[in-house]
């Protein structure tokens, strides 16, 4: 009974945020982040990985490059956790119109949705991300902020069942 009591009160708190972020709140800021040409070439990147109470659990350097081709985007990110693992994963980022975004990656469940207004891009997500031994599916709010041509910082807000279980921080610098 405590967990459907407990399931319950997550999903009442969870759905009546009606002022979240959106996207489109951006559109007339500036710079205006195109992010198939932003991640096209090489793009340097270092990040922490925080679990729910704020304590950082793991950090990483990052090298990334991309190849546009005036349709799809495809990226390969190269991750360097500094407990010696490495993440390999290739992006094939499609752009839908200005504004949306399909993706879809191996380790990605079905296909991510982006979207692009001025200099934010939100991209919506499954991963599947090894834990013990297997599997979990973890979904992934990811916001890319431009803050100028070189620069962009990333938070991305990760969920299993709708609540929070890690943030991820990343700063990009493109060469």
């Amino acid at each position: 009974m405590k967990i459907i009591f407990a399931l319950l009160v997550t999903i009442l708190l969870t759905s009546c945020t009606g002022n979240e972020m959106k996207p489109i709140d951006f559109k007339d800021q500036k710079p205006r982040l195109i992010i198939e040409e932003y991640l096209s070439g090489n793009v340097k990147a270092w990040g922490v990985l925080q679990n729910r109470s704020g304590k950082v659990t793991r950090q990483f350097s990052a090298d990334l490059n991309g190849k546009w081709d005036g349709k799809k985007l495809v990226l390969d990110e190269k991750f360097n956790w500094n407990d010696g693992e490495v993440q390999k994963r290739q992006w094939q980022i499609t752009k839908i119109d200005d504004h949306n975004y399909e993706g879809t990656a191996g380790d990605v469940v079905g296909t991510a949705k982006g979207y692009s207004y001025g200099p934010a891009f939100k991209f919506e997500y499954i991963l599947l991300v090894p834990v013990k031994g297997r599997e979990m599916k973890i979904t992934f709010d990811d916001w890319i902020f431009m803050q100028n041509e070189k620069v962009a910082i990333n938070r991305a807000k990760m969920t299993k069942f709708g609540i929070r279980v890690a943030d991820l921080t990343v700063v990009f610098v493109k060469d």
